[in-house]
């Protein structure tokens, strides 16, 4: 049965309530430290990649080398962009963001996320390039060819992280502001949304009547 939401348009948002990963009150203290210790082995394991990229001047002029060091700079970030505010959860911290943090947090996720598939991509038709045309693959990968793919790839992602940022947030938010997972993802805020997304979607830029979720 759909219900109908007692508010007002002229109500707006100004901070949403991450509510987290359910999980029971005694294993708070177990969750954070797994949680805590996953980050930190997962940051220190790509900055050991970055670093052994960096110190060895071999690597540089070998895209796969230089795409593998890009990779685990965008999974060193788009790591923090996650678990910090996911690790809070496990706290008695407050577990409410900011209207704008909730669009960056989107914005970046999806940014760096897509860019990373790209980038999936690339290292894709490197391993191409090196089996399937082994004496040509030096002069059709090479170094400026690998660094213009890559700021492609880098492009390309912040495009579809805005476009997907900026079609989220045109809808209007009037209440409840609660998000029902542990980070500002697309499926969690339009469940929030004083409006059907369907509309926009559509073309129709305007407001709709205030709808509920199911």
């Amino acid at each position: 049965m759909r219900k109908t939401k007692n508010t007002s348009l002229d109500t707006v948002v100004t901070d949403f309530i991450l509510l987290g990963l359910p999980h029971p009150q005694n294993m708070r203290i177990l969750l954070f430290l797994v949680f805590f210790i996953i980050y930190i082995l997962t940051q220190l394991g790509n900055l050991l990649i970055l670093l052994t990229v960096w110190a060895d001047p071999k690597l540089h002029a070998r895209p796969m080398y230089v795409l593998l060091g890009v990779l685990s700079f965008l999974d060193m970030w788009l790591s923090s962009v996650i678990v910090p505010r996911l690790i809070l959860d496990f706290t008695p911290a407050n577990k409410a963001i900011p209207f704008g943090g909730c669009v960056a947090q989107l914005y970046f996720f999806h940014f760096l996320g897509s860019t990373q598939c790209f980038l999936y991509t690339l290292m894709a038709y490197d391993r191409y390039l090196a089996i399937c045309q082994p004496l040509r693959y030096p002069m059709l990968m090479n170094g400026k060819l690998c660094t213009i793919l890559v700021a492609g790839a880098w492009v390309a992602g912040s495009i579809h992280g805005s476009i997907q940022a900026t079609l989220t947030f045109r809808l209007p938010f009037c209440g409840p502001n609660q998000v029902d997972y542990f980070f500002c993802d697309i499926p969690a805020v339009l469940r929030l949304a004083c409006a059907d997304p369907t509309a926009l979607l559509m073309g129709d830029g305007g407001p709709s009547p205030p709808v509920a979720p199911i």
